[in-house]
């Protein structure tokens, strides 16, 4: 599991994963994810179109970064996920508590606006 951060028009961020958000990828990227988007005040938008598969760890991060960002005041976006980490979100319903755009133009005008 590999991440990047970038920051976006407006001033936000944008953390992009790549492999697996399972276990193992979460072991090796959650500090470094947390740091990353709760380490500033910004509001972030999560690109997970490199993400290949999207386990219940990963769900869970996910859930617990967002809502660390609404206790902020802050917003946190997906955006960008391919078919099969698409299905598990919304199989787990996350896109009822979190916004999940298609794509990263659509995502930083949820966050501008």
């Amino acid at each position: 599991m590999d991440m990047s951060v970038e920051e976006l028009a407006g001033g936000a961020l944008c953390v992009a994963l790549q492999g697996r958000l399972d276990t193992v990828g979460v072991d090796q990227v959650e500090a470094k994810f947390k740091d990353a988007v709760l380490g500033t005040d910004r509001d972030a938008a999560i690109d997970l179109g490199a993400v290949s598969f999207l386990a219940s760890m990963g769900v869970r991060l996910i859930i617990a970064t967002a809502r660390a960002q609404k206790a902020r005041g802050r917003l946190l976006v997906l955006f960008g996920a391919k078919a099969q980490v698409q299905s598990t979100l919304q199989m787990v319903a996350l896109d009822q508590i979190i916004p999940v755009l298609p794509d990263r133009e659509q995502a930083t005008a949820r966050l501008a606006g």
